[in-house]
């Protein structure tokens, strides 16, 4: 079991590593789009595509891959102020309705994707299959997620993060 833990953390180390490359390239690509607009009168066009594709990877590979329960941002004012009973069972509402939803587009979204290997970038000449691809693994994650929350409501365990508790670590002096 400890070597299965050391290979998630090795892989999770990883994908931090690409979310971390794809920033890079980002801001890298940002600046050569200033100098070659302003400095040299000579604007290019796969500049502009490049940043939108990391940033939509970025965004859909982080969220599957990187970002942590306790690392999620909530608007949970209504949730907080209920009793745990009625907390239990809007995460069994919810997180069965966000897995049913993202599982049953699955299909569709596939097939879209698939359909748009046809299809190419206007600058980079890229497929948009492998524009878009990453959202598979993102909506598996969201899906994967909300049976988790599911699940936890069932259980009585709670969600992973738990606001009361976070709220008071932090220093509004």
């Amino acid at each position: 079991m400890d070597r299965l833990t050391t290979i998630w953390a090795w892989l999770g180390r990883r994908a931090e590593n690409i979310l971390a490359l794809l920033l890079f390239s980002m801001f890298v690509t940002f600046l050569l789009q200033i100098v070659f607009r302003y400095f040299l009168s000579l604007p290019v066009g796969w500049t502009v595509e490049w940043v939108t594709i990391a940033w939509l990877w970025g965004i859909l590979f982080g969220f599957a891959f990187v970002v942590r329960e306790s690392d999620i941002i909530r608007l949970d004012v209504l949730y907080a102020t209920m009793p745990r009973p009625a907390r239990r069972v809007m995460d069994v509402i919810t997180g069965l309705t966000v897995a049913g939803i993202f599982l049953y587009t699955l299909p569709a979204s596939w097939d879209y994707i698939d359909f748009m290997m046809r299809e190419r970038t206007a600058y980079l000449r890229v497929p948009y299959f492998w524009v878009f691809i990453v959202y598979i693994p993102f909506a598996l994650s969201v899906a994967l997620r909300g049976l988790m929350t599911a699940w936890a409501g069932i259980a009585g365990t709670g969600p992973t993060f738990d606001t009361e508790m976070s709220a008071e670590t932090h220093d509004y002096d």
